[in-house]
């Protein structure tokens, strides 16, 4: 018999004598039992859920006993990890559970053995580490049964050999490849559609189920319930699958797809290797229009460029010629047909691009170090959003710590798309009175102003000292980032303290983060990929520094566009749209600090906008309730107690 959720949750339930240190938390309860009511009436629920609520179990629990089959979208690979390989099999553990679970990343994770094969073969491998990275996967491919390459333990995952063996929705062969029957891929999905509990990640989800990729677009009509864990990302990620796009990166792809299938079959075809040539020349040259540093520009800016207009036409040109003469070459080979149906998917996505018909889209491009996207992304996405959520009936579930803006869902239904849906929201069980500090210094200069970030840095300094060190100092840009790594290092150098400083990027994130935590009292300068996602348990982190509140840069292209479309429907974008973002990444950032019961810490936020705006009082009220205070004598002396406790 099917136990209930109050059994399942009670202090002597199944969870409690199977997991180690398992507290039953009535909010938990609650929200599995809001949850269980949903995946029964097959109704949209937006719930959040503070730190600390237990919120994956409290959807799992119900999920497994609904009975029927549920995908589960989380915000990123290492959540859909984590999923899989701990929280899944320890419910179906405790529940003694028969369903069957399976996880599915994008393609871009499984081992294509058409490619290795082909990069094999071709051999064109630019270091010394290329060369031994290949040995370790072609080794690797033998073992695996997954061919997920998190399973590759000797290779990076940013070794640039893996963009050369696995596949991509452009270059996969699909039932022509000659490895069709032993593709890891298609085995990822057979397993998916057999299962009861599907894990993906939003990207997967939109790109896949949503937008009819030949991969999973079966998975959603089968499917009872879908459940988005950090559905904050949503509106983001959905905006950009919804939206169309097409890179220089790629066409440099093709060209060299297309370089290793002309010597594969075609090598009598003497003017393939010259076109290629051309039309590399003309993907690196529209990029070298625009500056080297990676930036977004919005279409005035792109069209202002010397060059710009006439490198896209160039382009479109020189791709014209080239799936012209892969035309003549495609009956030769399945490699070659399928560079020849590339060529023509990508010249119709630059022309849509540069013809810009549609007005409720708007154009931009983004530079990467060595290529350049030029995007068309939806201005609203509701609408596209209601109509991918109907048909079927099914339960639709979006949980995150924070969509609410003072527990007000408002904004999130409205840009979501998912009208007056039912909505709850559970306050963390931990005690913020007396674990956590809100500190708001005072005195500090605007923060538009030249020497903002010097006089965040000197206001931090003295609370650095009191926490020993153990903080994330949360920028809001890259430069503040930069800038406030370096005025940090030379204060620990004249104070003669030896706080480790270490800085995002000069490692992964995961590196950054396990040294952090096994150093202690570390200095972690970050911006935006440690504002979420991160969980640092303990007396390792017991101080976040907030520089700014994090509006988004008004010159974004997509947010002045829809700024634009907001005022001129006569709407208030400020206070509709930019403030309700900055308040949910503010409460991702404020997060970071509280993640246990024993944890204490103090929240620094420097931005003066706090108390001198009206709209400050939105943000702080927004937050989880924490004594507030404005004197730094009050912050040393918090800390006091914490060493003295």
């Amino acid at each position: 018999m099917t136990p209930s959720l109050s059994e399942v949750f009670s202090p002597d339930g199944p969870l409690a004598a199977g997991i180690p240190g398992y507290r039953m938390r009535a909010q938990q309860l609650e929200m599995a039992e809001r949850i269980a009511a949903a995946l029964a009436a097959n109704r949209v629920l937006v719930a959040e859920a503070g730190t600390g609520t237990g919120k994956t179990f409290a959807y799992l629990v119900p999920a497994l006993l609904s009975g029927g089959k549920v995908i589960v979208s989380t915000g990123t690979k290492n959540l859909q990890d984590q999923l899989f390989s701990r929280d899944i099999p320890t419910v179906r553990r405790v529940l003694n559970s028969p369903v069957k679970a399976a996880l599915l990343k994008g393609r871009a994770n499984y081992l294509c053995h058409y490619h290795l094969e082909r990069s094999l073969a071709d051999g064109r491998f630019l270091t010394r580490e290329d060369s031994a990275d290949v040995v370790r996967i072609s080794r690797f491919a033998k073992e695996t049964r997954t061919g997920d390459k998190a399973e590759c333990a000797g290779v990076a995952e940013s070794s640039p050999v893996w963009g050369m063996v696995t596949s991509t929705r452009e270059n996969c062969l699909g039932q022509e490849c000659p490895s069709h029957k032993e593709c890891f891929v298609l085995a990822a999905r057979r397993e998916a559609l057999a299962a009861d509990l599907v894990v993906v990640n939003h990207h997967l989800f939109f790109a896949d189920v949503m937008l009819r990729d030949e991969g999973t677009a079966e998975l959603l009509p089968a499917c009872n319930a879908v459940i988005f864990d950090e559905a904050h990302q949503l509106p983001e990620t959905a905006s950009l699958f919804f939206g169309d796009n097409v890179s220089t990166a790629q066409i440099l792809d093709l060209v060299r797809d297309a370089r290793v299938e002309g010597l594969a079959s075609a090598r009598d075809c003497l003017d393939l290797p010259k076109l290629c040539g051309v039309l590399e020349k003309a993907a690196k040259d529209l990029r070298l229009t625009l500056p080297v540093e990676p930036a977004r520009f919005a279409l005035p800016q792109l069209e202002a460029r010397m060059g710009f207009d006439n490198g896209v036409v160039g382009l479109v040109r020189e791709l014209e010629l080239f799936a012209a003469l892969l035309e003549t070459q495609a009956q030769r080979a399945e490699g070659l047909e399928n560079c020849w149906r590339r060529s023509v998917e990508l010249l119709a996505q630059l022309r849509r691009w540069q013809s810009g018909a549609d007005a409720d889209y708007v154009r931009w491009g983004e530079t990467y170090t060595h290529a350049l996207q030029l995007n068309a992304t939806p201005l609203v996405i509701a609408s596209i959003m209601q109509k991918q959520m109907s048909g079927h009936p099914r339960a639709w579930i979006f949980t995150s710590a924070t969509l609410a803006v003072q527990k007000d869902f408002g904004h999130y239904c409205a840009e979501m798309g998912l009208g007056e849906a039912d909505s709850a929201c559970w306050d963390s069980p931990f005690d913020y009175e007396k674990q956590a500090l809100l500190y708001a210094p005072q005195n500090l200069p605007e923060p538009n102003s030249y020497e903002f970030t010097e006089a965040v840095v000197k206001a931090a300094f003295p609370v650095l000292k009191a926490s020993a060190g153990r903080a994330f100092f949360l920028c809001t840009s890259l430069r503040a980032m930069r800038r406030t790594h370096e005025l940090l290092g030379e204060y620990l150098e004249r104070a003669g303290l030896d706080f480790p400083l270490l800085l995002q990027g000069e490692g992964s994130k995961n590196e950054l983060l396990e040294r952090f935590r096994r150093l202690g009292n570390a200095i972690l300068v970050a911006s935006q990929s440690f504002w979420e996602g991160v969980d640092v348990r303990g007396d390792a982190l017991s101080l976040v520094v907030i520089d700014k509140l994090p509006f988004a840069p008004p010159d974004d292209p997509v947010l002045s566009a829809r700024i634009d479309r907001m005022k001129n429907e006569g709407r208030n974008a400020f206070m509709e749209y930019q403030l309700p973002r900055a308040v949910i990444n503010v409460k991702q950032g404020a997060g970071r600090l509280i993640r246990d019961e024993t944890d204490r810490g103090v929240l620094m936020i420097c931005d003066p906008r706090l108390i001198s705006k009206p709209y400050g009082k939105r943000v702080w009220r927004s937050l989880p309730p924490m004594k507030r205070t404005r004197e730094l004598d009050e912050v040393l002396a918090f800390f006091e107690a914490k060493s003295v406790a």
